[in-house]
């Protein structure tokens, strides 16, 4: 299922909904410190507000993600031959710095 813009916006949703939920607990700190009581917890609304858009950002991110791999690497290659599994292209350099180590060599001058 590809991402839509509906994802995304629900994502954006989230992430704004966590970030006011943080506010209102730094905020609902403050008040505490000013009227000089004590810190037991969170009142029950800024909780289920974050509770609630952590669950709102997981679900907009795993549908933006795309679908999952296999944790398994055999299921990739095994439609794989052997020839193309051992093809390191990066490997086959044949003009390196290496060859003046050879007694053939030759410096350009």
């Amino acid at each position: 299922m590809p991402a839509t813009s509906t994802h995304k916006f629900i994502t954006w949703i989230g992430f704004i909904s966590i970030l006011h939920a943080a506010y209102s607990a730094a905020q609902h700190r403050s008040y505490l410190r000013i009227t000089e009581q004590e810190f037991t917890t969170l009142p029950i609304d800024i909780l289920i507000q974050g509770i609630i858009s952590l669950f709102i950002v997981m679900y907009g991110v795993l549908h933006i993600a795309g679908d999952f791999k296999e944790i398994r690497a055999v299921v990739d290659l095994e439609c794989k031959t052997w020839e193309t599994t051992r093809n390191l292209a990066s490997f086959q350099i044949f003009n390196h710095r290496g060859k003046c180590l050879s007694p053939d060599y030759t410096p350009p001058y």
